[in-house]
């Protein structure tokens, strides 16, 4: 059960247009921001730096973006993150036989050295204490440029945010991520942990 219960959207008509940020990218309101606007501040700060990291002007594919917010939501161990993660990369185009493989990504050929090196960047900067080291970084330049390097490690420290924010709060997770995780984490035997009903 979450520690603090989510408001209804209708609680704060002011943050309606940034609401609409997140029904965008997921389909639905999470619960996270239903909280979070108890201070609506932090929900219009939190929307303006979501738009800034995953906005249209993208030199990193947005779909991808949500699967490096996958692995380092994995690394930091926040199973909320992980199972919205793995909805907004559907609804930004990654297609469902790759969604599958994510966790063969080492071997899959549906994933590229470019995405792999940017995989394993995000596993080892979700991790507490950060693993990025030389070769890591080195690796993960022959791939990107410096912006695009700037931009995966914007989308690692949005998620941090809420992998803390999540997992402190025990944020309830909703229906659609919540079945997505289970079909698609299977064969890593995820359950929605603190985040279930």
């Amino acid at each position: 059960m979450a520690h603090i219960q989510p408001l209804p959207a209708s609680h704060s008509p002011e943050l309606q247009e940034h609401f609409a940020v997140f029904e965008k990218i997921l389909g639905f309101v999470p619960n996270s921001l239903l909280t979070m606007q108890r201070k609506p501040k932090m929900v219009q700060g939190f929307a303006a730096l979501t738009e800034s990291m995953m906005g249209p002007d993208s030199e990193v594919d947005l779909g991808f973006k949500r699967l490096l917010a996958h692995f380092a939501s994995s690394a930091a161990g926040c199973r909320y993150c992980q199972a919205h993660s793995l909805v907004a990369a559907r609804i930004h185009g990654i297609a469902d036989d790759k969604l599958a493989a994510v966790w063969s990504y080492q071997t899959s050929p549906l994933y590229s050295d470019a995405e792999r090196a940017a995989l394993d960047f995000a596993l080892a900067a979700g991790a507490v204490p950060n693993a990025v080291d030389d070769a890591i970084m080195q690796r993960l330049k022959q791939h990107w440029s410096e912006n695009q390097i700037l931009e995966i490690l914007g989308v690692i420290s949005l998620y941090g945010f809420l992998n803390r924010w999540n997992d402190s709060l025990a944020t309830e997770l909703e229906e659609t991520p919540k079945a997505l995780a289970a079909e698609v984490l299977q064969a890593q035997h995820w359950d929605a942990g603190k985040h279930g009903n």
